[in-house]
């Protein structure tokens, strides 16, 4: 009699190796665009940070900061970030790519416009829809 044989056939063993390369060629752009993303929060960030500055010009000064100087706003290179600048308000910071920067499908301007509005209080609205960025990088309310 024969020995009761164990193991798996080789087209079972093609199958799963098969269905592994089908999850690998999904989720790896999947987790490339994420990690994209999330080096894209820093431009994020440094604008949200900086839009606090303006806004706070424009309380007390009633008017947009013209140029980054008046605004309060640092003008800090950093690994993800080439530069950051204000003028008349509008907040623009500039993307580094290459290198151990973002990926070149990145590149672009995270560009911060403010609707400032002084009917009872005086107020300002942020808009990034002007960022040259791709959308799919940027923040959902700049999509």
């Amino acid at each position: 009699m024969n020995k009761l044989q164990k193991g798996f056939t080789l087209i079972e063993l093609m199958i799963v190796v098969a269905i592994i390369g089908i999850l690998a060629a999904i989720a790896i752009p999947a987790y490339q665009d994420y990690i994209t993303r999330s080096k894209v929060t820093e431009l994020v960030t440094s604008g949200s940070a900086c839009k606090a500055s303006v806004s706070e010009y424009f309380q007390t000064q009633n008017t947009l900061p013209p140029t980054i100087g008046p605004s309060g706003c640092s003008n800090n290179s950093s690994k993800y970030i080439t530069s950051l600048g204000v003028a008349d308000g509008v907040i623009t910071v500039t993307a580094k790519t290459g290198g151990a920067a973002l990926p070149s499908a990145a590149a672009g301007t995270y560009v911060l416009t403010p609707s400032a509005s002084t009917t009872t209080t005086a107020s300002i609205e942020w808009h990034c829809t002007a960022s040259t960025i791709v959308k799919k990088y940027l923040p959902a309310n700049c999509r």
